[in-house]
């Protein structure tokens, strides 16, 4: 993991040296970060497959990402309490051991009850680990190459999603769903091994700042709403996608893998090459990219759009991950990383609840073509406050300079 070569020969030439971005604990958090995220898409697309086939039509399938996002935005609004109380390495223990283990429940009930209460306890451990890692990623990575590491850290957390969420259809399709739910609980639970060598509480300079202290600012607020906007999208892709596309099941398999793929390489690009740019001005692109590639998806029974619309809601949504992100870190001190990791994390599970749920019922009413355009419309109208009132965009910080003798 090496900064931007140009960057480096400028740092180099003035004698600072960039400031490492790897620690023992960051790498421990990356190892469980990589497990929990893998078990959490191994049946982010499989459980909403598993209820439809199970008996729920497509407002039911939709519920199941609905009930998991809901837990876990109402979960996160109090994990900063939490992580204040118990610290990082017991927070995370628990979020762990919340998205594994329930997901066993599921190998010997298809009841759509017992499905939703799985849903549930499992969004609460999403939660819970999500704002704790967020969290600590900020507080370990340093500020002059937070942009870089949180790119990274997408990375990280975006290979599962490359290779876990296409998997988790593909193998349900040819073994079956519990060994499925087995494997997820498997890997999440064996992260465990990790925490130990976590660090325990955070110490910030200040108070910590509440979610609703967030929530209230603008500076918070409106990079978090856009990047909402993207999550929608995401929620529809992959609750429904593996619906909608017509033709071998290997092909809604490729388009989830090719939207999971994007999104990574897209919030790693904006991570690494993005940190000299405008965050703002970053993350209205992501937006607008987003609303093109969901706009496709009113082809999506076509094989060529599907695809290509699911790519393009990838880049979109990668690149709003990295820019949102790392502006509304930037913009407070180390009292405020508990706070902006769930008012970002609200903002994404949010926006997938919400893409799912809604999705689901638009598409009740009216089918899927006309909800995929209700949808890319909805996204294209989120721009028009941003791009009306500009200041806030004006006013955000670029990354910070390295001061001499950090190395």
């Amino acid at each position: 993991m090496t900064a931007d070569p140009t960057v480096d020969a400028t740092r180099r030439a003035a004698g600072v040296a960039s400031p490492p971005l790897l620690s023992r604990a960051l790498v421990l958090l990356f190892v469980a970060s990589f497990c929990a995220m893998t078990g959490f898409y191994l049946l982010l697309s499989v459980v909403p497959l598993y209820a439809s086939r199970t008996g729920a039509n497509g407002i039911g399938a939709g519920l199941t990402t609905g009930v998991l996002m809901l837990a876990t935005v109402v979960a996160e609004l109090g994990t900063p309490a939490l992580l204040a109380r118990a610290g990082y390495g017991v927070v995370l223990g628990a979020g762990l051991l919340l998205l594994g283990a329930p997901s066993l429940a599921l190998v010997g009930s298809a009841g759509f009850p017992t499905i939703l209460a799985v849903c549930l306890v499992r969004g609460v451990g999403l939660a819970v680990f999500v704002v704790a890692g967020g969290s600590l990623v900020a507080t370990l990575l340093p500020a002059a190459r937070r942009a870089e590491g949180l790119g990274w850290y997408g990375v990280v957390v975006g290979i599962p999603a490359v290779a876990a969420l296409p998997l988790g259809v593909w193998l349900a399709e040819r073994v079956g769903f519990p060994p499925v739910f087995i494997a997820a609980a498997a890997i999440t639970l064996v992260a465990l091994l990790t925490v130990p060598g976590l660090p325990g509480r955070s110490r910030p300079d200040h108070p910590p700042i509440g979610v609703w202290t967030g929530l209230a600012s603008p500076g918070q607020r409106r990079p978090a709403l856009l990047f909402l906007v993207t999550a929608m999208g995401a929620g529809v892709v992959v609750t429904f996608l593996p619906l909608v596309v017509r033709g071998p099941a290997r092909l809604g398999a490729l388009a989830l893998l090719m939207h999971a793929g994007a999104t990574t390489a897209a919030r790693w690009w904006a991570g690494r090459y993005g940190g000299r740019r405008n965050q703002g001005s970053l993350l209205l692109a992501g937006v607008a990219v987003a609303g093109i590639g969901m706009l496709v998806l009113v082809l999506a029974s076509h094989g060529t759009a599907a695809l290509g619309g699911a790519m393009l809601l990838g880049i979109g949504f990668g690149v709003a991950q990295n820019a949102s992100l790392s502006l509304m870190f930037a913009q407070v001190s180390a009292s405020g990383y508990d706070m902006v990791s769930a008012v970002w994390n609200l903002a994404y599970d949010a926006g997938m609840g919400v893409g799912a749920f809604g999705f689901g019922l638009l598409a009740a009413g009216s089918g899927y073509v006309a909800a995929f355009a209700i949808t890319a419309a909805v996204m294209a109208l989120s721009l028009a406050p941003a791009l009306r009132d500009r200041r806030w965009l004006a006013r955000a910080p670029r990354p910070a300079p390295i001061p001499p003798g950090i190395g």
